[in-house]
């Protein structure tokens, strides 16, 4: 894509991901791709406000030469370091010396840590402002949103928040930069959503201050460093993200995750039933197979719903290891205060129940429900687990 006005003086230079597998080479990203918005704000002076990982050098250096003449930008603002953010810097530094760098003391720090940049540095503090002459910048704090050096920076005149993480989302800008312009809201906002409980989630309280922070400066563009830039509605994306961060509290919305795996087909059998259950009450249900799904889609539904339904077949006298996984990324990302049910199949021995509930019990989750049958199940058990499935949905609905 070539550069993008926002504003009169105000650029998006960014680039579209969609060779990368896997962000942080954690998550994936294959069939979503991912944004790198990087932005150059011009007036008398000029300043780029964060760069782009280490992909597509010629096309993003081209991009702001569309725009300004490279080996002359003032300045270069560093939100934030991660190499997704700043994987150009040693390419940058080399292009335009002369640009001094500007970030929060933390980022000064790890500059010389990451990047062995050190001079023609200097830090900025809570509040700061910037003239560009026709262009004012303004620095906020905003740390663990989502590293400890990040900063969001606003332009005063045009009522621009570059929010670096703060209300980014996974998905590859497909031609439509803004939401305005955007015809699959569902699809950004569901990828804002998977990136907030991959990403974000565990620093959910800081998302929250930051909110709370900013909540007097008038802002009629949020522009995220991953993702849409909203200029038609730019509260909805911050309203989405107060509301995700507010789940850590232990409030949610009333629908179930019911996450199981199976070996041979009886604990899927047990899973059918289940779900009937669930679904007779009319509770909103998400069903996941964790030996087929990767965690990182899975997330965003247990952040998202107040229920969740474990089903997996004891497995070497422990819970079966795909569906464990995912308990771990649960715990990894604070996937707190559920209340939760369980069902599965055993063999010569049980243990998965108990090493569910061992790994769910720092994280406050209430097991209400719990099913273990032998082998494969008979048509009793299968109307057992139906009721099950009814009883926890009827809970939920009555909880929420």
């Amino acid at each position: 894509m070539p550069a993008v006005e926002i504003r009169p003086g105000i650029h998006w230079i960014g680039v579209n991901d969609r060779m990368t597998d896997l962000f942080e080479g954690l998550w994936p990203i294959t069939q979503e791709g991912v944004s790198y918005n990087s932005y150059l704000v011009s007036g008398e002076k000029t300043a780029i406000i964060d760069l782009a990982k280490s992909i597509k050098v010629d096309e993003f250096f081209s991009q702001v030469e569309e725009v300004s003449d490279l080996s002359k930008i003032d300045y270069l603002i560093v939100n934030h370091l991660e190499p997704d953010h700043a994987g150009l810097l040693t390419i940058f530094r080399r292009l335009a010396p002369g640009a001094t760098i500007l970030g929060s003391a933390k980022a000064v720090e790890l500059l010389g840590k990451f990047y062995d940049i050190t001079e023609n540095v200097r830090a900025v503090s809570d509040g700061e402002t910037l003239s560009l002459g026709g262009k004012e910048l303004k620095f906020f704090s905003t740390p663990f949103v989502h590293w400890p050096e990040t900063i969001m920076t606003y332009e005063t005149g045009a009522r621009v928040l570059f929010s670096c993480d703060g209300f980014g989302g996974y998905g590859a800008i497909g031609g439509a930069l803004f939401d305005d312009e955007c015809a699959n809201h569902d699809f950004h906002e569901g990828e804002a959503l998977r990136y907030f409980a991959n990403i974000v989630s565990s620093f959910s309280a800081r998302v929250l201050a930051a909110i709370e922070k900013l909540s007097g400066l008038p802002v009629e563009v949020v522009a995220p460093s991953h993702g849409l830039i909203w200029r038609k509605d730019p509260g909805r994306i911050i309203s989405l993200y107060k509301k995700w961060a507010g789940y850590a509290g232990g409030t949610a919305e009333t629908g179930i995750t019911l996450v199981y795996g199976s070996m041979y087909g009886n604990t899927e059998k047990m899973m059918n039933a289940v779900s009937r259950g669930i679904s007779s009450v009319g509770v909103p249900l998400q069903i996941f197979d964790a030996a087929r799904t990767h965690p990182s889609y899975i997330l965003s539904s247990l952040w998202e719903n107040s229920g969740v339904v474990v089903g997996a077949p004891t497995y070497e006298v422990r819970l079966f290891p795909p569906v464990a996984q995912v308990l771990h990324a649960a715990a990894l990302k604070h996937v707190v205060n559920k209340k939760a049910a369980y069902f599965g199949s055993f063999g010569w021995s049980g243990g998965a129940l108990q090493e569910m509930k061992k790994l769910v019990e720092p994280l406050k989750w209430d097991v209400t429900e719990a099913f273990e049958f032998n082998g494969c199940p008979r048509p009793e058990d299968l109307r057992k687990g139906e009721e099950l499935g009814r009883r926890f949905a009827d809970l939920i609905k009555r909880s929420g």
